[in-house]
């Protein structure tokens, strides 16, 4: 059926109006302005508060007590509503009891959530329709709704959480009928509560309907008796239930996927020869870190793993010749020794590459050059003049040591960039220590990075070198590592405290104790003795100890020959 179109209506050839009579003149049509929108009505809104309660279960008229019952009562409702803001917010939730009055059924939590609703009271009011008989066939009702505001809801008690693990124990036992003395506050319950003695009857056969069935494939049971049933065991542990078996109050999605990298392959096996399928990761990771060697261990690697040299076509040509050519010259460098020798551009790309320095270089893992770089198939232990290359370390306690985060490093790396800029500090020297300034609160230096005048003559002497290598001093003597470290230790801290050690402080450090050959302690805080305290894998403290005083006794027969 055709529809006729919105708009004014128009006169059409058909029309009466021009049935009869000259035509009349064209004239043009008059313009419709659109209709004006007629405003929303106003309604006022009731200010009388209504709380609701999102029951998790069908609810009839005749069941509201039933279920204000299993919610612990209209006053444990009216105490969650009226608690359910400010610091008693924790003591505003309710709990949905199934089975109450069992103290083994574990409610379902329910919290008090602030809403925005209205209440609408909606009636509906029936009439006969128009025109039509009492025996007509679409005799009917046609309703009419009349909807009112009668108020709003300003809290709701929500049940969002999933129910926990239900365990039903046996009620007859003793330690039940002692759990439901003491929540009625049954003090001739309580008395009479004695420990039974153990029976060790930890599994029954008979048919209990309370009792727990046990896989027969665990005890090696179930076979089929001969009068043809089979023999059924059950646990009489006696268990009891928690307060609570899961914390896991919200469902998680968790989406499980396979992995994309993953791809199907077909392996052989070398014993059977049988193929099978198998899941390969194409991305999994590889550690593009430099090999990590002990001290103890013979050899060293003479090139880098095998997941490093795949990336040696991917380097910076510029920086890996530069880096060839540094460890040429200096075999072993310490990570800010080397850092200073490229511009901060370079030192970026070599962090962020994580292969570059594994190309050319190892490290050690404990001993005396630990936590250097190493040129690869080059060996300290075997060259006395790598003497030069042993790494001091010193921790201040003064200094804690934390974690900052990204934004406050960066922040400190602008600042101390700034005020090099400003002071016409070098920033290639901070691997270097002078004996006048000092650029870092913790002390790491290679001996061969030392200039003081002093600290350099003790480290170049002759007569302080060992004829073979040792894991805790190197290839210098036990005396002769701790005058270094001693003169090191005070002219490094000194520097902290804001001033420059003199020639005769350090020399007084060196003078022994009068009677004794060790040198003079200072008296600073003493830490533990513990394996952070010394080189990974170094002697205990007591075989360190005898080592030294073996050195020592050693030392002065040298000096003083027997007669």
């Amino acid at each position: 059926m055709e529809q006729p179109e919105a708009g004014p209506s128009r006169p059409t050839a058909s029309s009466p109006a021009h049935a009869a009579g000259p035509a009349p003149s064209a004239q043009p049509a008059p313009t419709a302005s659109p209709p004006t929108p007629a405003s929303a009505p106003e309604r006022p809104l009731p200010s009388t508060h209504f709380y609701s309660v999102e029951y998790p279960g069908y609810v009839r008229p005749t069941s509201v007590p039933l279920a204000v019952e299993r919610l612990g009562g209209q006053s444990a409702v009216d105490s969650a509503f009226r608690r359910a803001t400010g610091r008693d917010k924790v003591e505003s939730l309710l709990e949905l009891r199934l089975r109450p009055g069992n103290p083994y059924a574990h409610p379902i939590p329910g919290e008090i959530v602030p809403t925005s609703n209205i209440v609408l009271k909606v009636v509906k009011r029936k009439r006969k329709r128009k025109g039509e008989g009492k025996g007509g066939e679409d005799d009917g009702a046609v309703g009419e709704y009349t909807v009112e505001a009668v108020g709003v809801v300003p809290k709701t008690a929500r049940f969002r959480s999933m129910a926990d693990f239900q365990y039903q124990p046996d009620m007859s036992d003793p330690l039940a009928h002692l759990r439901k003395a003491m929540d009625t506050m049954d003090v001739d319950g309580i008395l009479k509560y004695h420990i039974p003695p153990e029976k060790e009857d930890y599994t029954i056969t008979e048919t209990d309907p309370f009792a727990m069935d046990i896989d027969p494939q665990l005890l090696g049971e179930g076979e089929v008796s001969s009068s043809g049933a089979s023999t059924t065991t059950r646990s009489n542990l006696r268990l009891f239930t928690p307060p609570l078996f899961s914390r896991q109050g919200v469902p998680q999605n968790y989406n499980y996927k396979a992995n994309p990298a993953s791809v199907e392959t077909i392996v052989v096996d070398e014993d059977t020869n049988e193929e099978y399928k198998r899941l390969i990761n194409r991305m999994r990771w590889k550690g593009y870190g430099p090999i990590a060697i002990s001290y103890a261990d013979k050899g060293v690697p003479n090139t880098p793993s095998p997941a490093v040299e795949e990336q040696r076509s991917q380097a910076d040509k510029k920086i890996l010749k530069r880096l060839e050519e540094l460890f040429e010259e200096r075999p072993v460098w310490t990570r800010a020794a080397i850092f200073n020798q490229f511009t901060p551009m370079e030192v970026r790309d070599i962090i962020n590459s994580k292969y570059l320095l594994p190309l050319v270089s190892y490290v050690f893992e404990d001993g005396p050059w630990r936590d250097t770089y190493v040129r690869l198939g080059y060996d300290p232990r075997q060259d006395p003049e790598a003497r030069f290359y042993q790494r001091l370390y010193f921790r201040n306690i003064n200094h804690p040591i934390s974690r900052p985060s990204v934004v406050s490093r960066r922040q400190e790396q602008r600042n101390e960039s700034a005020q090099a800029r400003f002071s016409g500090a070098d920033e290639r020297r901070s691997h270097v220590f002078d004996g006048a300034t000092v650029t870092s609160e913790t002390a790491a230096f290679q001996l061969c990075d030392i200039t003081d005048a002093m600290l350099a003559e003790m480290i170049a002497d002759e007569d302080a070198r060992r004829e073979t290598c040792s894991e805790r001093d190197g290839w210098y003597t036990a005396h002769a590592l701790e005058r270094i470290k001693a003169v090191l230790r005070h002219k490094f801290f000194s520097l902290l405290l804001g001033h420059v050690a003199t020639q005769e402080e350090c020399e007084r450090l060196l003078v022994p104790d009068e009677g004794s050959s060790k040198l003079p302690q200072r008296h600073r805080t003493r830490l533990k003795p513990g394996k952070h305290n010394m080189a990974k894998g170094a002697l205990p403290p007591e075989d360190a100890a005898a080592h030294r005083l073996m050195s020592t006794l050693e030392q002065q027969r040298k000096t003083f020959p027997t007669r």
